[in-house]
């Protein structure tokens, strides 16, 4: 997949090389490159419109709608390896989302008994699981690497573009350039994090009978009505019958 992409990346002018990689970091998939994701475009679109090519005149389909289908096999087969990138990053961003109010409560006690907040990144970054773990401990090892403390926060926003981590950085910038206490900072964050996280969940369960709809209607509603109105059509049936 790699020389296949490197080999089609050179005949592409088009080629979103940039975009692709910020995808992948933000998936956490840092050791496959984005020419390699182009490889694997090229493969499944390939491997999918010859699979469909061989299945329907095989089981004695027509050739036309053969062709057809693997036209757009093809196409599926071209967007799936980002579609599953896309899909990664999702669950990756929505995990740290997730962990972030945990977080921020552990950078408040930390903060709040003397150390300072690279200090407490660290003792964070050895405590909480990965995803969020491993983007601290990537931020701290680009501060080593000679970053500022804001420029290293700044890049751990752009890799984890998260809604809370958002809000984290965006705090923690503005606090140094204000010169508002961190701890005072980082408590006030913690608050709105919670009530964001309660907002969210209340969203999400006044969406539910609307998602409930669609298998409500098409899969246990039908079922109700064989089993219920079943036999009183066979007895109607048998009494005029």
């Amino acid at each position: 997949a790699g020389r296949l992409g490197d080999w089609a990346a050179r005949r592409s002018g088009r080629f979103g090389e940039a975009k692709i990689r910020e995808k992948l970091i933000s998936a956490g998939m840092y050791g496959t490159t984005p020419r390699k994701i182009l490889g694997y475009q090229v493969l499944c679109a390939i491997a999918f419109s010859l699979l469909v090519l061989w299945l329907i005149p095989a089981g004695g389909g027509s050739i036309i709608f053969a062709v057809v289908l693997a036209v757009a096999s093809g196409v599926g087969g071209w967007f799936a390896p980002v579609y599953y990138v896309e899909l990664k990053r999702r669950k990756r961003m929505e995990l740290i989302d997730k962990q972030m109010p945990d977080l921020i409560d552990l950078l408040v006690v930390t903060i709040e008994a003397g150390l300072g907040i690279l200090a407490s990144m660290r003792v964070a970054s050895e405590s909480m699981i990965d995803p969020l773990g491993q983007e601290l401990r990537l931020t701290l090892q680009e501060q080593r690497m000679g970053l500022s403390v804001g420029q290293a926060i700044e890049s751990l926003g752009r890799r984890a573009d998260a809604p809370n981590m958002r809000i984290f950085v965006r705090a923690i910038t503005q606090g140094e350039r204000l010169g508002v206490s961190i701890g005072t900072t980082m408590r006030n964050l913690s608050v709105e994090m919670r009530k964001r996280r309660r907002a969210i969940a209340e969203e999400r369960a006044q969406k539910m009978p609307l998602k409930m709809l669609f298998p409500l209607i098409f899969f246990i509603f039908p079922a109700l009505f064989i089993v219920i109105l079943t036999p009183m059509v066979i007895n109607i049936a048998e009494a005029l019958g």
